[in-house]
């Protein structure tokens, strides 16, 4: 290594050079020696996957999808629009609409994702199966690529499961949760307990015992499962429990999600022992029957 000097007007400054290193290796230099490094054993990044995800303006758990997909898969999120409406029906449909999931699928094609999921319960399901069938036709022909939506990926995962009667928890207000049960109800699927929050914003907010708390109060019926609705709506950590709780599966609407969108590319979602993703989990004792649970108000908002 031979030093020399760097002459600049009013500045003098020593500078070391180096041949560099010898053809074939990589080096990197470690500040706390001053020396080179052989990194060729790295190899370089792994070849990654890519999940497309089209996300509601307000989705704030961009972590917890993250927490369910494998190591060499990368999500890419877009989101919708901002439009000044609190959460409700007419949200879900603005979030919805062909034109926005065109411009959002089009911004995602640059990334050349293999799958396009489309992150918004309410938003899949306003428009009932054929509304959802919509969707994913007009995300495919913008982007040639498969796609998905939650509440499409929610039918996918009762399926798998073979539930026909489910237990619902929901942050939504009456009138969103009512859209939901019919949209269950066009897939033959009868709902025999719910419980809901009445909130139109913020739901990322909802602490786990919450959720806890209405999933308690929403298995009444005899339910084959529990589904707990809202991509904004945490649940990850709290699935295992309740489902060594209830005894029965539980399945939330980022889980199915990312369940879907991972399956379509052949891979498994990770995480928790939990029966969606782990069929060992599946085998569990059947619950006592409770009592049946009284029918949804019509025009109340908040807790049921």
């Amino acid at each position: 290594m031979s030093p020399f000097l760097s002459r600049r007007p009013g500045k003098r400054r020593l500078c070391l050079v180096s041949p560099g290193p010898p053809a074939g290796l990589h080096h990197s230099l470690d500040p706390s020696l001053g020396l080179l490094m052989d990194v060729s054993f790295l190899g370089g990044p792994h070849p990654q996957r890519g999940v497309g995800v089209v996300a509601p303006f307000d989705f704030a758990l961009d972590r917890e999808l993250w927490r369910w997909v494998p190591d060499e898969v990368s999500l890419h999120l877009t989101r919708t629009p901002f439009v000044p409406v609190e959460v409700s029906l007419d949200l879900a449909r603005l979030v919805s609409e062909h034109e926005t999931l065109g411009d959002a699928v089009r911004a995602l094609n640059a990334v050349a994702p293999e799958i396009v999921a489309y992150a918004c319960t309410s938003g899949s399901f306003v428009g009932g199966i054929p509304g959802e069938r919509a969707m994913c036709e007009a995300m495919t022909r913008a982007g040639a690529i498969p796609s998905v939506t939650t509440s499409g990926a929610l039918l996918e995962a009762l399926a798998e499961l073979d539930v026909r009667r489910i237990a619902l928890v929901t942050p939504y207000t009456v009138s969103v949760t009512q859209s939901l049960e019919e949209y269950l109800a066009e897939a033959g699927i009868t709902v025999t307990g719910r419980a809901y929050m009445g909130l139109t914003r913020h739901i990322w907010k909802v602490p786990y015992r919450a959720v806890v708390d209405m999933a308690r109060d929403a298995v009444r019926g005899a339910a084959d499962a529990l589904f707990i609705s809202c991509t904004n709506l945490p649940t990850y950590d709290v699935i295992p429990q309740l489902e060594a709780e209830l005894r029965i599966p539980v399945i939330s609407a980022n889980q199915v999600t990312m369940w879907a969108a991972l399956r379509h590319l052949g891979t498994r979602a990770v995480g928790p022992y939990q029966a969606l993703t782990d069929e060992s989990a599946r085998q569990r004792p059947v619950p006592p029957v409770p009592p049946e649970a009284p029918a949804l108000p019509e025009e109340q908002e908040g807790w049921a």
